[in-house]
């Protein structure tokens, strides 16, 4: 199902908050920033047609230990889509207080 994911499904979603839920059944409540596409990120020999490259941009709504692993959330057209890898960042000049997370689709 991860194969079928493009930037469209979370370009619908930017400035909503989305329940990820982690294994172990917690639900982290992230809010979808910034869909960025990454075309330099693209393999040489790939299809044209295939998948862009891009990474989601999320902000959490309330603290979190969570630093990463796999999540699940539902996706406008997709449904319930399992096994992203979503990995913290840096706040890097943004609010220190927050929690940025990022998901990357190659």
């Amino acid at each position: 199902m991860l194969d079928l994911v493009n930037a469209d499904h979370f370009r619908q979603l930017q400035g909503q908050v989305c329940q990820f839920e982690i294994h172990g059944g917690e639900i982290l409540h992230l809010r979808v920033d910034r869909v960025i596409l990454k075309p330099l990120a693209r393999m040489p020999d790939a299809d044209e047609g295939g998948r862009m490259p891009f990474s989601v941009g999320l902000t959490a709504m309330q603290p979190s230990g969570f630093v990463h692993g796999l999540c699940s959330v539902e996706l406008p057209q997709l449904g319930r889509v399992c096994d992203m890898m979503v990995t913290r960042e840096a706040a890097l000049g943004r609010d220190p207080g927050q929690s940025y997370f990022q998901i990357l689709f190659g």
